[in-house]
């Protein structure tokens, strides 16, 4: 048996499996987006597996984490199911990171923070540079009530759209802040957290036209920070008032609830500190007193031959303190018997005689009639009656409890023809009672007057109103 030498097989020494490239890439760590979120959740996975299956870059590890990564570009590039199947990787630099949207600004309305500190006209888009001020300056602006609510309405007529960045014709912001700081003429545009230091806390009870209700909340602006401008009280209870207010989307004027639509108990009220006038006492007689020039403009305007309008401002302030019966046809410019009488008759209600009144209104006279000091003039029982044959009013002391005459049924039975008669329960009579005093106020309510300006007691004008 022949033996065969072995045969010798070449065999090709073992070759290592070459191993695929992988490029580990990781987002933008504060991306928030959903695919970068969704991309470090997958490669954080790839990682694990690869540790688990042969170390940092073992084999099978390499080709599980290549397929995920793989898998989450394409996912994110919007491949589909297809793409997904046939994706390689493919070497290269990192892919560029997704840039996060930035979040919504607020949106403008009450729930927005107010701005801040600015001076007037800043650039349209963008609040102006602040003034640098910690507080309120060392002076403000004096205004009265009236000039107060009128520049309300100002805006109110205007319709000025409501914005957090643009600024009103007259150089105030257009949002709620802004809208305060003008109709209190403070000259700089204020914000919500500082709107306070212009201004003193009061109670509800103590409001009045001009005021404001402030609501800011300094923990979170965005949440609610809110300011409205108090116009009066809608009714006697006290539950709802006029708010003038900026909001979206214009300027507005509403019966509103007491303190507002929402966050209603953290309204709390405010009085400007610049307000020089519209506190008036709750009294007797107390309606709107009429308007003068605060300065005596000389005795040259009036006697004999003077013809201007200080003789007839005198003449409406006479009227408006019980005058009236000295004008049956009303004042007028041109000096005559019934304004000497008219001031003669004020002059001795004074308890001045003489020369001290000769029915020629001298600066004493004028500074008590412009301030509505002093006496007013004492009626008489035979007192002509005033314009149309009406009765003349007779002075605020004719209208109090326990009082009677025939002004009160004057009153009463006008009250009746003017439809404000509800609180009668046996019809009108001569003495005054609480009937009387709720149907005047009525009646003074729907003059558009609240607070002390509707008590239930007729003052001039009310009485004027009433027989007009």
């Amino acid at each position: 048996m022949t033996t065969q030498p072995p045969v010798h097989v070449q065999t090709a020494p073992s070759v290592p499996m070459p191993m695929p490239v992988f490029e580990e890439y990781e987002p933008a760590g504060d991306c928030v987006c959903l695919g970068c979120v969704h991309r470090r959740r997958t490669l954080a996975r790839g990682r694990a597996i690869a540790l688990r299956d042969g170390g940092p870059l073992g084999a099978r590890g390499a080709r599980h984490a290549l397929v995920l990564a793989t898998a989450a570009g394409v996912v994110l590039s919007g491949g589909g199911t297809t793409a997904l199947a046939t994706a390689r990787p493919a070497p290269g630099p990192s892919p560029v990171p997704v840039t996060p949207t930035p979040p919504r600004p607020p949106s403008d309305g009450p729930g927005s923070p107010q701005g801040g500190p600015a001076p007037l006209h800043g650039p349209k888009g963008s609040p102006a540079k602040p003034p640098g001020r910690p507080g309120a300056p060392a002076t403000v602006r004096r205004i009265d009530r009236s000039t107060i609510i009128n520049r309300a309405k100002v805006w109110l007529e205007e319709q000025v759209p409501y914005s957090m960045s643009d600024y009103w014709s007259d150089g105030y912001r257009q949002d709620c802040s802004g809208f305060v700081s003008m109709a209190w003429n403070l000259g700089t545009n204020e914000w919500t957290g500082s709107l306070d230091k212009f201004a003193k806390k009061i109670t509800k009870e103590e409001l009045l036209p001009g005021d404001m209700l402030l609501f800011h909340n300094p923990s979170d602006p965005n949440n609610g920070s809110h300011v409205t401008l108090f116009g009066g009280w809608v009714d006697e209870t006290r539950t709802s008032y006029i708010a003038y207010e900026q909001t979206r989307p214009t300027t507005r004027k509403l019966a509103t609830p007491y303190g507002y639509w929402s966050n209603a108990t953290k309204y709390l009220p405010y009085r400007f500190t610049g307000v020089t006038g519209g506190i008036l006492p709750d009294g007797p007689g107390t309606d709107p007193k009429p308007t003068a020039p605060s300065a005596f403009p000389g005795a040259k305007m009036f006697g004999p031959g003077a013809n201007n309008e200080y003789v007839a401002r005198l003449g409406r302030m006479l009227i408006d303190r019980g005058g009236r019966r000295f004008y049956p046809k009303g004042p007028s410019t041109k000096w005559s018997e019934s304004d000497r009488l008219a001031t003669q008759a004020f002059q001795k209600a004074q308890g001045w005689t003489g020369a001290e009144a000769d029915g020629i209104p001298g600066a004493h006279t004028w500074r008590l009639l412009v301030e509505g000091q002093g006496n007013d003039i004492v009626p008489t029982p035979d007192a002509a009656p005033g314009p149309g044959g009406h009765p003349a009013y007779p002075g605020p002391g004719a209208f109090r409890p326990g009082r009677s005459g025939p002004a009160i049924a004057a009153l009463s039975r006008q009250l009746m023809a003017k439809g404000f008669g509800k609180y009668y329960t046996s019809g009108p009579g001569s003495v005054w009672s609480e009937a009387d005093r709720r149907n005047v106020e009525a009646f003074q309510r729907a003059q558009g007057w609240r607070g002390a300006l509707a008590n239930g007691y007729p003052g001039p004008e009310t009485w004027r109103r009433l027989f007009a």
